[in-house]
């Protein structure tokens, strides 16, 4: 029976086979056994002494100089990169060194804004002699065909820009004379020309042929001229009156306005042609819708002659106003609110202002002493320059249709061009004209 158990063959152990569960590909990651750490490729035996060596803080009695704890430090984060231990229970990459001599990644930079330097001359002076210069006129404009006006007495020139050629337009007679404004059209190829003796005359520039003649809407001068559109011309005059004139029509005056006890100095429309901004000598600024008669708006801030006003071009219901002789403020209004949001006070009297067409910029003209023309940041109203060139008050200053050059003129007799801008060489396409039904037949006949 013994025998027998002991004749009984043995396994073949050719026969047996791998558990599915257990892997015949050795594995990947190497974590060594259990709690031994992989002394691989993380393993620098150099590193290991270098911190094996370090004297710890407390234990450290040496006095180190300034000078070796500082190499010490940068010498331990560039051999080390930080690290505190010998042994490592993971297969991260390490990160590669950077030597302090590569060059430095490149950043996208932006080109700082180049400071805009606006000249101190006159970039021309022009001769303009027997100029009339009283501030219930208003007789220099700039077109937008680059074309500016002038009137000087009985006569009214023209300039252009472009080229550099003057003309004469036309010579009232005597007892028209002098004149009083001048204004053009948005179009740039019809200008209108009040006169001494209540007259205005609407003259055709390319062909220089009287188109109309508006008569018998005020009495005495008419210093202030202010086109809405293409056809309806507001004119402003003696005793505060203010008139609406379709000139495309034979009864031409279709509204009046009320509002000023004193002559019209400053007559201004806004950019939206629905509000109508007037001051005048009575030191009245009043703001007017152009569907009514009676003002929106009347503010008596200014204690002198109001005849600076202009229309902000990028908030439709922002407006400033200038004082003259002895008031000497530029003020900000809100005209959907009716109240004043800032007065700024500048010294001297203020005859004119302007907004760039560049830049958040204001420009204002002023009398003696300086008989300057400043330009002011907005809204923090800090100047930024000082333009002088003239003897007396800058009561005329009117801007070219691009926005880079500004007109002054003075009783000086002189006619000053200043560069306020640079020109742009990038070409604009036109745009098209809009057709409305307000402009839908915006022609003079």
């Amino acid at each position: 029976m013994d025998a027998d158990i002991y004749r009984e063959p043995l396994p073949d152990v050719r026969r047996w086979r791998r558990p599915p569960w257990a892997s015949s590909q050795p594995t990947t990651r190497g974590f060594g056994d259990r709690f031994i750490p992989n002394r691989g490729d993380r393993m620098n035996m150099n590193i290991a002494e270098a911190l094996l060596n370090i004297p710890r803080k407390d234990e450290s009695t040496e006095e180190v100089s300034p000078s070796r704890a500082a190499y010490r430090k940068l010498l331990s984060d560039t051999m080390l990169q930080g690290r505190t231990r010998v042994f490592s229970f993971s297969n991260r990459p390490r990160s590669p060194l950077k030597s302090s001599l590569e060059a430095p990644t490149p950043t996208h930079i932006q080109p700082a804004r180049k400071r805009r330097q606006i000249p101190q001359a006159p970039e021309k002076t022009l001769d303009a002699p027997d100029i009339v210069c009283d501030d219930r006129f208003n007789v220099l404009d700039w077109g937008n065909k680059n074309v500016l006006s002038v009137a000087l007495d009985d006569k009214v020139y023209l300039w252009n820009a472009t080229d550099g050629s003057t003309t004469e337009l036309v010579t009232v007679p005597e007892s028209s004379a002098p004149i009083t404004s001048v204004s053009w059209a948005p179009d740039g190829r019809h200008i209108a020309i009040g006169q001494c003796n209540s007259i205005v005359e609407l003259y055709d520039v390319t062909t220089k042929k009287l188109l109309r003649t508006l008569a018998g809407i005020h009495q005495g001068p008419v210093g202030s001229l202010a086109w809405n559109n293409n056809h309806l011309l507001t004119t402003g005059g003696e005793h505060g009156a203010i008139i609406n004139n379709d000139v495309r029509i034979q009864s031409h005056a279709v509204r009046s306005y009320r509002g000023h006890d004193d002559v019209i100095c400053g007559l201004k429309w806004s950019s939206c042609g629905k509000h109508l901004a007037s001051g005048g000598a009575d030191k009245l600024l009043n703001i007017w819708d152009v569907s009514r008669s009676s003002p929106l708006h009347r503010f008596s801030n200014h204690t002198s002659t109001v005849r600076a006003v202009a229309w902000c071009p990028f908030k439709d219901n922002l407006l400033a106003s200038g004082g003259g002789e002895t008031d000497h403020c530029i003020k900000f209004w809100n005209v959907s609110a009716g109240t004043c949001l800032k007065s700024v006070e500048t010294g001297s009297e203020v005859c004119g202002l302007l907004w760039s067409k560049h830049e958040r910029e204001l420009l204002s003209s002023h009398g003696p002493e300086k008989n300057q023309i400043a330009v002011w940041k907005y809204p923090s109203m800090t100047k930024i320059a000082e333009l002088t060139g003239h003897t007396s008050s800058v009561l005329y200053m009117t801007q070219s249709p691009d926005g880079c050059q500004v007109a002054s003129a003075s009783s000086d007799e002189t006619l000053k061009l200043w560069q306020i801008n640079e020109k742009s060489t990038e070409k604009k396409a036109p745009k098209s004209p809009h057709v409305g039904p307000t402009n839908m037949y915006s022609y003079i006949r």
